[in-house]
C-alpha cells in the first residue's frame, strides 16, 4: 500500500501539474481543484497523499504573500487568517493518512503491539516529504533564472543537492519503516497534534473577545 518511491513521484508530478497549469486563486478557492486520482490499486490512497501535499502547496504560496515588500497590514492579516485555515487542513490529512494506514493495518492484525514504537508516523513523514518537493521544485527554478546575480545558480545548484540527498534519505527511512511495520518489529501511533489556535473554546484570544463582546 505505500511506497516512497510513488509518494515521491506523485508529489513531483502535482507540483509541476499546479505551477503550470493553475492560478493560485483556484486553488485557494477550490481546495481539491487538480487533485488527479491515480489509476492504480492504491488510487484512493495516493490520491490523499494528492490532498495533503495540495495544502502544503497552497500554504506555500501564501506565506509567499506574507513576505511582499509593499503588502498592507490588512492584506497580512488577511493572509494570517488564510494561513491558519489551510494549515488546519494540513495537519487534518497528515492525520488523515495515518488514519488511513492503520485502518488497512488493522486487517492484517498490525502493527504488533509488542514490537517497538516509533516517534515518528508515516503521516508526518509524508508531511516533511511533501514540503521538501516544493523547496526542490523552487530551487530548481532559481538554477535557472536568466535574471540572477552571479554565484546564484552555482549556489542553488549545490542547495538543489543537499535537498534531494535529504528527500532521499527520508524516502528511505518511510520505506524501512513500513517495512519493519509490516513484518511486526517496529510499530508508529497516530500523532494527534491538537491544534488550539482554531478552535474557539481554547484560544483564549477567540473566547475572551466573545465574552466582552456578549457582555456589551
Amino acid at each position: 500500500m505505500l511506497s516512497a518511491e510513488a509518494i515521491v513521484d506523485l508529489h513531483d508530478r502535482q507540483t509541476r501539474t499546479w505551477h503550470h497549469t493553475q492560478p493560485d486563486a483556484q486553488i485557494e478557492t477550490q481546495p481539491d481543484a487538480g487533485v488527479t486520482p491515480i489509476n492504480e490499486s492504491s488510487a484512493e490512497w495516493l490520491n490523499l497523499v494528492a490532498r495533503q501535499h495540495q495544502a502544503n502547496f497552497r500554504l506555500w504560496h501564501i506565506e509567499d504573500e506574507a513576505r511582499t515588500p509593499a503588502a498592507t497590514d490588512s492584506e497580512l492579516a488577511n493572509v494570517k487568517r488564510r494561513v491558519d485555515r489551510v494549515n488546519q487542513q494540513r495537519n487534518d490529512l497528515a492525520e488523515e493518512l495515518d488514519r488511513s494506514l492503520l485502518a488497512w493495518l488493522e486487517k492484517q492484525s498490525l502493527p504488533n503491539p509488542e514490537s517497538s514504537l516509533h516517534s515518528e508516523s508515516p503521516g508526518l513523514i509524508i508531511d516533511r516529504l511533501s514540503i521538501l518537493a516544493l523547496k526542490i521544485y523552487h530551487t530548481r527554478e532559481e538554477t535557472q533564472r536568466a535574471d540572477a546575480p552571479v554565484g546564484h545558480s552555482v549556489r542553488n545548484r549545490e542547495r538543489l543537492r543537499i535537498l534531494e540527498e535529504q528527500r532521499s534519505d527520508l524516502a528511505r527511512c518511510l520505506d524501512e519503516l513500513w517495512k519493519d511495520t509490516l513484518i511486526g518489529t517496529r510499530r508508529f501511533k497516530l500523532y494527534r497534534q491538537l491544534k488550539m489556535y482554531n478552535d474557539p473554546l481554547l484560544n483564549p484570544a477567540i473566547y475572551r473577545k466573545s465574552t466582552e463582546v456578549t457582555s456589551s
